[in-house]
C-alpha cells in the first residue's frame, strides 16, 4: 500500500476507535479525565492525517485515481463519526449532522460520476475552508469536555462555551451547503464545456 494511502487508510481504522474511547464514560463508568487525554491525542491524529496524506501524495508521486476517491471519503468517514459523537451527546443537533452527512455523500457521488465522464473538478479554497470549520467546531466541543472532566465551570461560563460552540456548528453548516453548491455549479460548467467541445469537434 501507498504511503500516502496508508494515512487514509488509517483514519478509517481510528475512527471507530475514537467512537468506543468517546462513550467509555457512558457505558462503562470509565474516569472521564482519562478518556479526554485519549481523546485529545487521536482527534489531533486523525486530523491531522488528513495533511499528511496529501502532503506524501505529491512528494511521492502518489497521486492516482483511487486516492482522490479513497482520501476525500477516509474524512468523510472520520469526520462524520467525530461528530456523531457530539450530536449523541447533545453539542450539535441531529440536523446538523444530517446535513454535512448529505453533503459528503452528495459530494462524493458528484466526484464518482465526474470522473467516469473523465472530468476532474479541482479542489477550492472553500472546500478547505469548510474543512477547517469541521476542525474548530469539534475541536471547540472536545475542549468543552475537557474543561467539564477537570474543572468545575460556572453554568453563566458554560452556556457562554456552548452558545460560540454552537455558532461554529452553524459556520461550519452553512459552509458545508454553499461549497456543495459551488461543486455542482462546477461540475455543470464542465459538462457544458465538455459537450461544447464534442460537438465542435464533430
Amino acid at each position: 500500500m501507498k504511503c500516502s494511502n496508508a494515512f487514509s487508510g488509517s483514519r478509517i481504522v481510528m475512527a471507530p476507535v475514537f467512537f468506543v474511547i468517546f462513550f467509555l464514560p457512558t457505558w462503562f463508568g470509565f474516569s472521564e479525565k482519562i478518556t479526554v487525554l485519549l481523546l485529545i491525542p487521536l482527534f489531533i491524529f486523525l486530523e491531522f492525517t488528513d495533511f499528511l496524506d496529501g502532503y506524501f501524495a505529491r512528494k511521492l508521486n502518489e497521486v492516482t485515481d483511487f486516492g482522490k476517491h479513497f482520501d476525500p471519503f477516509c474524512d468523510a468517514l472520520a469526520n462524520l463519526t467525530i461528530l456523531m459523537c457530539f450530536v449523541l451527546l447533545s453539542y450539535a443537533p441531529v440536523i446538523f449532522f444530517l446535513i454535512i452527512m448529505y453533503r459528503e455523500f452528495g459530494i462524493t457521488f458528484l466526484r464518482m460520476i465526474a470522473t467516469k465522464q473523465g472530468i476532474v473538478i479541482p479542489a477550492k479554497m472553500g472546500g478547505k475552508v469548510k474543512t477547517v470549520m469541521y476542525i474548530v467546531s469539534m475541536g471547540f466541543s472536545l475542549l468543552i469536555r475537557t474543561l467539564n472532566a477537570f474543572f468545575t465551570i460556572q453554568e453563566t461560563l458554560l452556556l457562554f462555551l456552548k452558545w460560540t460552540n454552537y455558532t461554529l456548528y452553524i459556520i461550519a453548516v452553512l459552509l458545508s451547503v454553499v461549497t456543495f453548491v459551488d461543486y455542482q455549479r462546477s461540475y455543470k460548467k464542465l459538462i457544458e464545456s465538455k459537450n461544447h467541445g464534442n460537438i465542435d469537434n464533430r
